[in-house]
């Protein structure tokens, strides 16, 4: 199915690795430009030749060394987007960390950080690059939150700043449907992947994991970043035109809600 991206630019935050990166892949796989971000330089070069690897042709790909967890960093990957490729059609608000404990071992500076390295960029990024896309006539915008904003499980700060950013694509998409713009989240269940959360549990405990698994996960397996890039790309394309305000569940049946 060709989804009609060619040539389409988009920005996905925090893609370096994990979800974004697969998000990334998936959209110059069907013909966008596309800008990385990150923290790290190595790994996020290492990250561009990976995306540039599914171009299908070269120059498709731009990689921005950023703190999006700052009004600055966002700023500089939008402004370097759009210098570069012209515009923006399409934004992955990806980025996210969420630590702390329960509620009488969880700081202020840990919720402070979960809202900054979350919530923030994807209100920042969203708000700079809607000028962007209103001159182009439309766009899509994507939240990658968690089935924990939907439902109880996970860390408590994590539960609550993915929740936000369910939210926050519902109240958009209402505001932005008639510039012609989109905004969806999706909502993904356990992702194993190198240099992830569950990669590390399931290095410290397999026999843990393997229990967790064979409880909570339908499928026996954890899902791949590439199911989560995929259902990205479509949510970006224009197959998905009647898809606005929507939380996708991308979890392979883990969840538990009716919703």
């Amino acid at each position: 199915m060709d989804l009609g991206l060619t040539d389409k630019i988009a920005i996905v935050t925090g893609s370096s690795r994990g979800l974004g990166l697969a998000s990334a892949r998936a959209l110059v796989a069907e013909g966008c430009r596309v800008c990385i971000c990150a923290r790290g330089q190595e790994r996020l070069a290492e990250a561009a030749i990976e995306v540039e690897a599914a171009a299908k042709r070269p120059q498709m790909v731009m990689a921005v060394q950023a703190d999006v967890s700052t009004a600055d960093g966002v700023a500089l990957v939008v402004d370097r987007a759009v210098e570069t490729f012209g515009g923006v059609d399409i934004l992955v608000n990806n980025v996210g960390r969420a630590a702390g404990g329960d509620l009488l071992n969880t700081s202020d500076a840990e919720w402070q950080a979960a809202f900054d390295e979350t919530l923030f960029p994807a209100i920042r990024a969203s708000r700079l690059a809607v000028p962007h896309m209103r001159a182009r006539g439309g766009g899509s915008i994507i939240m990658i939150a968690s089935i924990w904003g939907r439902e109880s499980g996970g860390r408590m700060t994590y539960n609550a700043v993915k929740a936000a950013e369910i939210s926050l694509a519902k109240a958009l998409a209402q505001q932005l449907a008639p510039v012609n713009i989109r905004v969806n989240s999706i909502a993904p269940g356990s992702i194993i992947f190198p240099g992830g959360s569950w990669h590390a549990r399931q290095q410290a405990d397999p026999e843990g994991i393997a229990a967790f698994i064979k409880r909570d996960l339908p499928f026996g397996r954890f899902g791949r970043p590439d199911e989560v890039g995929n259902v990205v790309a479509f949510l970006a394309s224009s197959r998905a035109s009647w898809v606005s305000g929507a939380s996708l569940v991308v979890d392979g049946c883990q969840s538990r809600s009716n919703i």
